[in-house]
């Protein structure tokens, strides 16, 4: 059985979901929590407090169920395609949501911006695990940034989780995109060991 703060993290969440990052307080999330909304400042000392932990909380939860499915992870088509059902399953459960309210209330809230940066470190730092993996033979590795780059997908996904709510056909033709510079690279790591030096060599010249 939760405990009660489990609870409220719990009820946080469901709060958000429903009513919105304006529309959540201590009442709407004891509500949802099915506790006494004292409860929240007893446990937390603010609603803000109980924020930033039910948002650090869930995304720890959520890359944990991703991280053995990342380490599988062979190319970067395949991390792609695992970024599609992780877009699909998360929009699925409502997370998408979550983060959308988070983000729209970090805007004007320091507490929660630091608590949702946070959170979307710890996907960063899951993805860049996978890229240094992944480009570590590779022939464009002299100027890759694993660490850039997985800032930029990361970037690139929250973009999308919330454009796809407002045009999923450009979400889709995003995505597609994003595919295709991942054959690009499959390309470039197929060539044979005269063109990989070739290339190399150049890219070391513009590094």
């Amino acid at each position: 059985m939760a405990g009660t703060r489990e609870k409220l993290i719990d009820g946080a969440l469901v709060a958000i979901r429903t009513h919105g990052i304006a529309g959540t307080s201590a009442r709407s999330i004891a509500a949802a929590a099915g506790v006494n909304q004292a409860l929240v400042f007893y446990h937390f000392g603010s609603v803000d407090d109980l924020l930033a932990e039910a948002c650090g909380a869930a995304t720890t939860a959520r890359v944990a169920v991703y991280r053995q499915r990342l380490a599988r992870v062979g190319s970067l088509r395949e991390l792609l395609d695992l970024g599609r059902v992780l877009h699909d399953q998360e929009r699925a459960e409502g997370n998408v949501a979550v983060l959308a309210q988070l983000l729209a209330g970090a805007q004007t809230d320091q507490r929660l911006a630091e608590a949702t940066a946070g959170a979307l470190r710890l996907w960063t730092a899951e993805i860049e695990e996978v890229l240094r993996r992944l480009l570590r033979d590779s022939p464009v590795a002299p100027v890759a940034d694993p660490a850039g780059l997985a800032r930029a997908i990361s970037a690139a996904f929250v973009g999308l989780e919330l454009f796809e709510g407002v045009d999923p056909a450009g979400a889709g033709d995003a995505f597609a995109a994003l595919e295709r510079l991942a054959v690009l690279v499959e390309v470039v790591d197929d060539l044979g060991p005269i063109a990989r030096r070739a290339l190399r060599a150049r890219l070391r010249g513009r590094g």
